[in-house]
C-alpha cells in the first residue's frame, strides 16, 4: 500500500475513551414496531425487524420518472445543506456534534444541516449541545418529527437536479422503519422540491456516483427486490434501468461482501468516488485473497479501466466489526474521514488520512474518532444526506413539465400545464405567459402571480398557431425572478404543422430526425416526436409528419 506523509491540512479528533456502542431492538407492538429514543439503532436489520418484514412485507410506490433533462450531482459537488437525524443517545449525537462543527464551518464545509428531532425538547437538547460545540447555529434548522433512527443516508432523499431545479427521487427503505422512510416526504414537503417514486426496496448507502452519469451499487439490491408481498421481481438490467430512467444514471452492479464481513453489504464501506476521475477503495492487508479483498481488487481494476485513478485504503475485520475508511462524508471544502481506538486497526488512521489528502488535494481532512458507531455496521457516509447546491443562487428557477413542445391543441379544451420551481429559500408566486410567434415575444397573460401550486388548468383561445409556446416566471418574497419556457413550438387550433417537430417552421428532413429518435415512446406526455399529442411516438405521428412534409408553417 502506498504510504503518503500527512499534510497540514489533515485534522486528527481523537475525542474521549470510546467503546462499541451497543445496538438497540424495536419493541414490537400491536401497532407496529417502536423504536428507542435514546438508544443506538444499527444499520442492518435486527432480528425482530427481520421477523416483522417477513410478515409486513414493504408496500412499493410509483410515480412517473421525472423527464428529461435530469442530473444527478456527485457528493463531491456543490452542497448547500445535508439532513441528519439527531438520533441513538449521547453515543451517537455526540459524533454528529463533532462533525456538524466542521459541517458549517464556512471555510470547510459551508452547509447547512436540517436536523430531525422527535420533538421541540430534542430540538433544545441538540441546541445546547452544538452550543457547548462552537457550531455555527445560524446554519442549523429543526425538523420536527418522530424519527426511529441514525441513517440518514439509507433513507433520506436522493436528490436529482431537473433542468435547473431540484428534485428528490425516493426509494422504499429496505428497512421497516415507518418514520425514517417518509422522511423525504416531510423534507420535499418542507423545502417544496418535487418528489419521483421510483418503485424499489433499497438502502441508499448501497449507491455511489460520479459527475459522468455513471453510479454505482452492490447486486444486494438484487436480493431485495425479488418478489414477496406486491415487491417486484427485478432483474439486474431492470433496477439498471429505473436508475437510468428516475436518475439518469448508467449503474455498475459489484458483488457484495458476504455478510460475514459486512451485514449491510452497502458499496459505501468499501468505495467512494471523489472526483470525476478519483476513486477510494478499500484494500484487506490482513487478509489478502480473502472474498472481500477480490472484490475490491476487482473492482480497482474495472474503475481503473474506466479511467480513475484509484486509491486505496486499508480496511479490517475485528471481532466481526467492519472496520472502514471510505465511509466517509464530502461536503464543499471538507472531507470528514473516520478513524479509530481500537488497537488493531488505529495504528493506520495516519496512512488513511494521508491517502484520503492525496485523493482530495485542496480539501481540509478531518479524522473524527468513529470507534462508537462502527459497531452498528456504519460510520460517516451513513448518517447524512447531501441536499446540492441551489443552481440559480438567489433567484428562483423554474421547470415546465407540460406543456414543452411538439402537442398540437384544440380551442375550448381544458389543458393541465405542470411546472416545479426551486429557490434557495421559497417561490412566493408565479406567472404563466403564452407566445404564439415561437417564443419572440409573450404578449398574452395566463395567469399572473398565482400560488406555486405546480399547476394550472388552462382553456386553450380560440387562436390558430403552429408556434405556441408557454413561459413560466417564478418570483420569490423579495422580487428575484427564473423563469422557463417550452423547448419547441406547439400548434393552436390547426393540424397544419403537425410534423414541425424541430420548430424551425418548416417540415423536412430535422422532423423526421426528431421523431426517428424517440419512435416508441410510451406515455411520455411531452416526448419529442409526439407529433399528435397524445402521449406515444409511434406510426401516427410519422404518418401526420410524411403527410405535412414540405410546409412552410404559418
Amino acid at each position: 500500500m502506498r504510504r503518503i506523509a500527512a499534510s497540514a491540512s489533515i485534522v486528527v479528533i481523537l475525542g474521549g475513551a470510546a467503546a462499541l456502542a451497543q445496538p438497540a431492538q424495536p419493541t414490537l407492538t400491536e401497532t407496529g414496531l417502536v423504536y428507542p429514543n435514546d438508544q443506538p439503532v444499527p444499520r442492518y436489520m435486527t432480528e425482530i425487524e427481520e421477523a416483522y418484514w417477513r410478515e409486513h412485507p414493504p408496500t412499493t410506490r410509483t410515480t412517473p420518472p421525472p423527464m428529461s433533462p435530469v442530473y444527478a450531482a456527485p457528493e463531491y459537488a456543490p452542497t448547500s445543506a445535508l439532513c441528519i437525524a439527531w438520533e441513538g443517545g449521547t453515543t451517537l449525537t455526540n459524533i454528529l456534534a463533532d462533525m456538524a462543527v466542521h459541517l458549517t464551518d464556512r471555510s470547510k464545509g459551508d452547509a447547512d444541516l436540517y436536523i430531525a428531532c422527535d420533538s421541540s425538547a430534542v430540538a433544545s437538547s441538540a441546541q445546547t449541545t452544538l452550543q457547548a460545540r462552537g457550531v455555527n447555529l445560524a446554519r442549523i434548522h429543526y425538523v420536527i418529527r418522530t424519527m426511529d433512527s441514525i441513517w440518514m443516508r439509507d433513507y433520506g432523499p436522493r436528490y436529482i437536479y431537473q433542468g435547473q431545479c431540484r428534485a428528490i427521487v425516493d426509494h422504499v427503505y429496505n428497512r421497516p422503519r415507518p418514520n425514517d422512510n417518509t422522511f423525504p416526504v416531510a423534507f420535499g414537503t418542507l423545502r417544496h422540491h418535487a418528489r419521483y417514486e421510483i418503485p424499489l426496496v433499497h438502502g441508499g448507502g448501497n449507491y455511489h456516483l460520479d459527475g459522468n452519469g455513471f453510479g454505482y451499487c452492490s447486486q444486494l439490491v438484487l436480493n431485495e427486490n425479488n418478489g414477496g408481498g406486491d415487491l417486484y421481481n427485478y432483474t439486474e438490467a431492470q433496477i439498471h434501468d429505473l436508475w437510468l430512467a428516475y436518475q439518469n444514471c448508467d449503474t455498475q452492479f459489484f458483488t457484495p461482501f458476504p455478510t460475514t464481513v459486512d451485514s449491510t453489504q452497502h458499496i459505501d464501506m468499501w468505495l467512494i468516488t471523489v472526483a470525476d476521475d478519483r476513486v477510494i477503495i478499500s484494500d484487506w492487508p490482513s487478509n489478502p485473497g480473502s472474498a472481500q479483498d477480490v472484490i475490491c481488487d476487482n473492482a480497482a481494476t474495472f474503475m481503473a479501466g474506466r479511467g480513475f485513478t484509484v486509491y486505496r485504503v486499508p480496511a479490517f475485520s475485528v471481532g466481526g466489526v467492519h472496520y472502514t475508511y471510505t465511509n466517509a462524508v464530502i461536503c464543499n471544502n471538507v472531507v470528514l474521514v473516520p478513524t479509530y481506538t481500537n488497537s488493531t486497526v488505529s495504528p493506520n488512521n495516519a496512512a488513511a488520512l494521508a491517502m484520503w489528502q492525496a485523493a482530495c488535494p485542496g480539501k481540509t481532512i478531518v479524522g473524527v474518532n468513529a470507534q462508537n458507531i462502527i459497531g452498528l455496521a456504519g460510520a460517516f457516509h451513513g448518517i447524512v444526506m447531501h441536499v446540492p447546491a441551489h443552481l440559480g443562487g438567489v433567484n428562483p428557477t423554474a421547470f415546465l413539465t407540460a406543456l414543452r413542445g411538439m402537442q398540437s391543441l384544440v380551442p375550448a379544451d381544458s389543458v393541465n400545464i405542470t411546472w416545479i420551481t426551486d429557490d434557495d429559500e421559497a417561490v412566493s408566486n408565479v406567472d404563466l405567459l403564452l407566445s404564439t410567434d415561437g417564443g419572440q415575444t409573450y404578449p398574452t397573460t395566463l395567469a399572473a402571480a398565482i400560488a406555486d401550486s405546480g399547476s394550472f388548468t388552462w382553456t386553450v383561445p380560440n387562436v390558430t398557431t403552429s408556434r405556441a409556446r408557454l413561459k413560466i416566471i417564478a418570483r420569490d418574497a423579495q422580487g428575484n425572478t427564473g423563469s422557463d419556457q417550452s423547448d419547441t413550438n406547439f400548434a393552436i387550433g390547426t393540424n397544419a404543422c403537425i410534423g414541425d417537430l424541430s420548430g424551425d417552421g418548416v417540415v423536412d428532413l430535422s422532423d423526421l430526425a426528431v421523431l426517428l429518435s424517440n419512435f416508441g415512446a410510451r406515455q411520455a406526455s411531452t416526448a419529442m416526436g409526439d407529433a399528435d399529442g397524445d402521449f406515444d411516438v409511434d406510426l401516427s405521428d410519422l404518418a401526420g409528419m410524411l403527410s405535412a412534409y414540405g410546409t412552410v408553417c404559418p
